[in-house]
């Protein structure tokens, strides 16, 4: 089977985590001391820090309320019950611990998947399968708990911790044959353990050192996620990991609006590589480093940036019993900025924000033919890589105010997105882009149908019944949840009558960028047809329409309850039908949201 439509989500995915952006969400005075904020465009509707707040070392979203001159505050946008961060104090040494229990139920229509070859009958856990023509899962509960510490001796030297412990699902049906997706949800794993952040701060006089184990944030993340923003509708898990050291400095001086960082980076973990390994052929982890730029302009009503990284990864493989090593190098270039004001005459701001990512490079992850994956070790050009993606948000938010507080009581944006699309795994060229999984867009279409569709063909591809080893690189093709191949525009609204309360109401209307090809019909049957085996000519994604209410309980002055649900209907269009020309049923997803902040 070709590996070549597998590449782009590696490319997009790893060069996404490379950003310093995450590093820097710190006092936007411009002291060189201090830690700046420089995330250039990070957007409100994706829990963005729009305005410039005080110290966050450790990067949670700030829930201070510190506006802007013009009076504007990141929480009109989405509203948040996390715990305050503890200022800092020159004199004294200081401690917090917060975080977060969130558990969530989860149901859902049946989801039609291409079936297992002929005589797969048992599932990837040895259990006795259901209809090998579905995904196999109609309901699930949930959970996470995520722990965020912070020590701070003085001033200048912070130590940051972050991690979720325990997350995964405790109980409800089981998928099938889709163990190539990141989180198959295939298992009962309630108790793992995921480490995120351990790294320590020093705020010199010249600038910020920081040293340790870190996560990424830039622009709108689609591409840099750290999988700790909230969005309107979905979760957000995971995020990149990578040891770290980054430099951070104001060099026109205290108070200016440019902003540098430079930063390596060794990733240990994120949707591209793993160094403890990710895949059954693979003996060894992924060996992946970063080199990295970031510059940005800042002013209090709008700011630009630019980050460049340099990647190189490697990682070696089992042909029956002779390993050999492919290597990936890539580069990209990402433009995110964002621009906001008061709309005269009104109690109401308007906001728009955008980000746009080039990724070229060339790789030996990918074999030119079908016919190559049975000689992997044979010597082949190799493949080389042009992706982009983008997106734009246009938003207004309209405020309210009583004796106590201002909050937002109307919220109106709307989203276009672009991720372009590869219809010929055989041309020797990649240019398939895939959106980071937490850039959440709709609940159904691209967080469930395609994660879904993604999963199980990557899952049958391997199986030797069809090729007489597993193709190299098919844990990515699993688009896990983000766009890919895809332009989509996503109105969306928000009511809040009163500041604990969101009501909301969201549409989804998606086209493919290029035909919907799956790389298994291609590769293993010799057939360009879709997921489902239909044309793929046919890119009519469909119209999906969600909706949701949360409220947020104040318990005590630092703890919140969170209760909420949110659902969404999918209208499949005909880029699902299969070769028949039957269409894909209706899906339906409701999430239903239990939580605590403290």
């Amino acid at each position: 089977m070709p590996n070549r439509p597998f590449l782009p989500f590696a490319v997009a995915l790893a060069l996404g985590w490379t950003t310093v952006a995450r590093a820097q969400n710190e006092p936007t005075s411009g002291d060189p001391k201090a830690a700046v904020e420089p995330v250039a465009g990070r957007p409100p509707g994706s829990g963005s820090t729009a305005s410039k707040p005080a110290a966050a070392p450790n990067d949670v979203p700030q829930f201070v309320e510190h506006p802007a001159r013009d009076g504007f505050l990141d929480r009109f946008i989405l509203e948040s019950a996390r715990a305050p961060v503890i200022p800092l104090d020159e004199d004294i040494l200081t401690f917090s611990l917060h975080g977060e229990y969130e558990a969530r139920f989860r149901a859902m229509t049946d989801l039609p998947l291409e079936p297992p070859v002929r005589g797969a009958t048992p599932t990837e856990d040895g259990s006795p399968p259901g209809d090998p023509a579905l995904l196999g899962q109609n309901a699930y509960l949930y959970h996470w708990l995520r722990l965020n510490g912070r020590i701070a001796f003085r001033d200048d030297i912070i130590g940051v911790g972050q991690i979720d412990i325990p997350r995964g699902m405790i109980v409800g049906q089981k998928t099938q044959y889709v163990s190539r997706s990141r989180d198959p949800l295939d298992t009962f794993n309630w108790y793992d353990v995921h480490p995120r952040e351990l790294y320590v701060e020093f705020r010199s006089p010249i600038g910020v050192f920081r040293v340790g184990q870190q996560t990424s944030h830039w622009g709108q993340g689609i591409l840099a996620n750290d999988g700790n923003h909230a969005t309107m509708f979905g979760d957000y898990i995971r995020g990149a990991i990578v040891e770290r050291l980054l430099y951070a400095t104001t060099p026109m001086g205290k108070g200016t609006p440019l902003f540098v960082a430079v930063a390596g980076d060794f990733v240990f973990e994120d949707n591209t590589a793993d160094v403890m390994g990710n895949s059954p052929d693979q003996p060894t982890g992924d060996l992946a480093g970063q080199a990295i730029g970031v510059v940005a302009w800042r002013e209090d009503w709008a700011d630009i940036g630019i980050y460049g990284v340099y990647r190189h990864q490697q990682r070696e493989l089992l042909s029956g019993v002779n390993p050999y090593e492919e290597s990936l190098d890539v580069g990209v270039i990402d433009v995110a900025g964002r621009i906001r004001g008061k709309v005269p005459g009104m109690d109401a701001f308007a906001y728009v924000q955008g980000e746009g990512a080039l990724i070229f490079g060339r790789t030996s992850y990918v074999r030119s033919s079908f016919v190559n994956q049975l000689e992997p070790t044979s010597e082949l050009e190799d493949e080389s890589i042009l992706t982009f993606g983008a997106s734009t948000t246009f938003g207004v938010v309209h405020t309210r105010k009583n004796e106590k507080e201002a909050w937002g009581d109307i919220v109106g944006e709307i989203e276009w997105g672009y991720a372009s699309g590869d219809a010929d795994p055989l041309d020797g060229e990649t240019h398939r882009f895939t959106f980071d999984t937490n850039h959440n867009v709709g609940l159904v279409l691209f967080d469930h149908v395609m994660q879904w569709k993604t999963a199980r063909a990557a899952t049958i591809a391997q199986d030797d019944r069809i090729v007489a080893r597993a193709s190299p690189g098919l844990q990515l093709l699993p688009s896990n949840g983000g766009v890919f191949a895809a332009t989509y525009l996503n109105p969306r609204v928000l009511f809040r009558p009163i500041r604990m309360l969101d009501i909301k109401l969201g549409l989804l209307w998606a086209q493919a960028t290029a035909d919907v090809v799956d790389p298994y019909h291609v590769g293993a049957l010799g057939q360009y047809r879709n997921y489902d085996g239909g044309d793929p000519s046919r890119r009519d994604l469909g119209v999906e329409i969600d909706a949701g209410a949360d409220i947020r309980i104040p318990l005590e002055r630092t703890v919140a309850l969170e209760i909420g649900a949110e659902g969404g209907v999918l209208f499949p269009g005909h880029a699902f039908d299969n070769e028949a020309g039957q269409e894909l049923p209706e899906q339906m997803l409701m999430n239903t949201k239990l939580g605590l902040q403290f």
